[in-house]
């Protein structure tokens, strides 16, 4: 079972209240001309709102459940013809085309535990740019305030779920449980510092092109949300 299966159909409830980035990311795909590849592409939350704006998208998620869901999604919003999703990993998708953007929205890359397998993905997501191509991702380090208010805490996000965040300063994780009356699942997140991320861009082949703190573009200056915008090196 895929990391996300067994939350896939609670996933949009718990999640509604996130829509900050939404619009950039569809501007970032408005800009590019399409098509987008969209790493970690969940229940389609960006790629329906991309196909929607006229962009064609295809999405890969290693949860087959979380497609299932994004499919409906597409169907719903009458725009499936222009969502392609497919199920395979960050740093071994699934992708012969080749486009001027990739995607990793909502601190999906996170999810890759260590430092070789960050690069990986990095690397993958570079492989399928045409040159001079960008990839956008966005990712948090925490600040101390975000760690003491939450840890070990389980909170109501939304009706009826909620979420416990469990942080380890020492081995940079936070590891997320989520429950409902009907299901329950954790998944731990591994972070790095913004210099460190900066090294693996520059390993991974690109030169970054803006670093935002917010998605309303605002410079990063030291916030704990860091969005990347990296154009693959000649």
């Amino acid at each position: 079972m895929a990391l996300y299966d067994a939350i896939a159909h609670i996933y949009d409830p718990w999640s509604r209240s996130v829509t900050e980035d939404i619009d950039f990311y569809v501007a970032e795909g408005l800009r590019s001309g399409g098509p987008v590849v969209e790493l970690a592409v969940g229940t389609g939350r960006i790629a329906v709102p991309l196909a929607a704006a006229g962009v064609q998208v295809i999405g890969v998620d290693q949860s087959a459940e979380m497609l299932s869901v994004a499919r409906d999604f597409a169907e719903r919003e009458g725009v499936a013809d222009r969502v392609d999703l497919r199920v395979g990993d960050l740093r071994e998708p699934p992708v012969a085309e080749r486009v001027p953007l990739v995607i990793c929205p909502f601190r999906s890359l996170l999810h890759m535990r260590s430092e070789t397998d960050k690069l990986a993905a990095l690397r993958a997501a570079r492989s399928l740019l045409v040159p001079e191509g960008r990839l956008v991702f966005d990712v948090f380090a925490p600040s101390r305030e975000d760690i003491q208010e939450t840890h070990g805490r389980w909170l109501e996000r939304e009706p009826g779920i909620f979420e416990r965040a469990d942080w380890d300063e020492g081995a940079r994780t936070m590891t997320l449980s989520v429950r409902s009356d009907e299901v329950e699942a954790s998944f731990t997140l591994h972070w790095l510092s913004p210099p460190e991320w900066r090294r693996l861009i520059d390993d991974a082949g690109f030169e970054v092109e803006a670093l935002y703190g917010w998605f309303d573009r605002r410079p990063h200056v030291g916030e704990e949300d860091t969005i990347w915008i990296c154009r693959a090196r000649s």
